[in-house]
């Protein structure tokens, strides 16, 4: 595209005109002095019309943010800059989520010696891979008398990060397996922590040997230890819709919202403390991410999490069951509102195979249960609505009878009571029949 003359520019030129010409023909002096002026700018804009385009360049400061954290977008006119040039406006489009300062995410430089930079802050208020659309720039003559649009490059694009929350779990998980966590084992083993004083037998290591307790028993003893042992922990996302209004991360969170950060916030847990953390997306056929653990694995769940969509592909219960195979030790993690007949039944599945299941109820606390709601707030409800959430509560107390206990999620100290139950339930004897 070359420069076009801008409206100033058609404008001055036609008063110009209309007024010489009256001048000429109605033999008016004061037309002409007043015209002109006009045709003097006119010619003025037209004589230092740019002859180059400019290049614009856009980069940012950092594409991969947690919710809530800003950066900041440049835009660089590089090169050979036209010295006819004056002025570079740019100009973002408007993001529902993507906050600007300036708010209207618009800004104007003059243009001096060298290269010229534009900035705006750009703030992620929601997880998720956006990108950010090429803006609008704009580049004018001295008197504003032409113009042309720059083309930037391609489209950026801001990967934004689950904010994690500070979750902790004071209890220890039930029936760990392996050898790398540091919660400790109910099993004597290799370890750190201590068990016991016993007598030596055929097979123990002499370096376990208690000299002291050996020489005032005059037999041998030695020193016993829990296994330091890890578990595998799943993370199984219902991704199969969305309930409640999402506003980001400065308002109201969907149950979607929930789930990922909640997810976000459970695999760091575990993985600091040395557990393996294995990952589910119940919407997604390809993006599980297998167990494993470390900071590495972290980034890995979180990147699988930013995907997290409610219109991927559904699958029904067996094609859970096949594609997703967990092993009856592990502790599964389901975050769910628990509306769908499909997470129901493969919750039940789950608990027949042998594994501890923990529901974790996303469902955002404005969506409240029908019985929780006075008689003039119940009315309001479309009736199908209310008669969905009756069912819900008569289907999350089946699960309660079949040991699957149900905790909303309120972040730090959400499992602590239903982890402890679930540990001393794995320590109790079993009975054989």
């Amino acid at each position: 595209m070359s420069w076009q003359p801008t409206h100033a520019q058609v404008r001055a030129i036609c008063a110009a005109a209309v007024l010489l010409v009256i001048a000429v023909l109605a033999r008016r002096p004061d037309a002409a002095v007043l015209g002109l002026p006009f045709a003097f700018v006119a010619v003025w804009g037209r004589y230092f019309r740019p002859r180059e385009e400019p290049e614009v360049h856009t980069e940012l400061d950092s594409d991969v943010l947690f919710e809530g954290q800003a950066t900041t977008y440049r835009l660089r006119v590089s090169g050979t800059v036209d010295p006819d040039i004056d002025l570079i406006v740019a100009a973002l489009p408007r993001s529902q989520w993507f906050q600007y300062d300036p708010v209207q995410a618009a800004i104007a430089e003059p243009v001096s010696e060298g290269a010229v930079t534009l900035e705006v802050g750009l703030r992620s208020k929601r997880w998720g891979m956006r990108p950010v659309e090429r803006p609008t720039v704009v580049a004018t003559s001295v008197l504003g008398a032409y113009r042309i649009p720059v083309t930037s490059a391609e489209p950026l694009a801001v990967t934004t990060l689950p904010l994690r929350e500070g979750f902790e779990a004071v209890d220890s998980v039930p029936r760990p397996a392996g050898l790398v966590g540091l919660h400790r084992s109910r099993r004597p083993g290799e370890g750190t922590e201590l068990a016991g004083v016993r007598p030596f037998r055929t097979g123990d290591r002499l370096r376990r040997i208690n000299w002291a307790v050996s020489a005032r028993t005059r037999e041998l003893h030695v020193t016993s230890t829990w296994s330091d042992r890890d578990t595998e922990v799943v993370i199984l996302l219902d991704t199969g819709g969305e309930i409640g209004i999402s506003e980001g991360i400065d308002g109201r969170s969907s149950s979607l919202d929930t789930g990922v950060r909640a997810a976000a916030s459970i695999a760091e847990h575990y993985l600091r403390h040395g557990d393996r953390v294995r990952l589910i997306d119940t919407g997604n056929l390809v993006r599980g991410v297998r167990s494993g653990s470390g900071r590495g694995h972290l980034r890995r769940i979180l990147d699988a999490l930013v995907h997290a969509d409610r219109r991927g592909r559904q699958q029904d219960e067996q094609q859970l069951a096949r594609r997703h195979r967990i092993r009856s030790d592990s502790l599964v993690l389901v975050l769910s509102p628990l509306l769908r007949q499909v997470m129901l039944g493969y919750l039940v599945t789950l608990v027949h195979q042998g594994c501890t299941v923990i529901a974790v109820d996303t469902l955002p606390p404005d969506v409240a249960s029908v019985i929780d709601l006075d008689e003039h707030d119940a009315r309001s409800w479309p009736l199908a609505w209310r008669l969905r959430l009756l069912e819900r509560r008569r289907e999350l107390d089946r699960l309660s009878d079949l040991g699957v206990p149900t905790v909303p999620w309120r972040g730090a100290g959400t499992l602590d009571e239903v982890l402890r139950d679930a540990s001393r339930l794995s320590a109790a004897p079993r009975i054989r029949s």
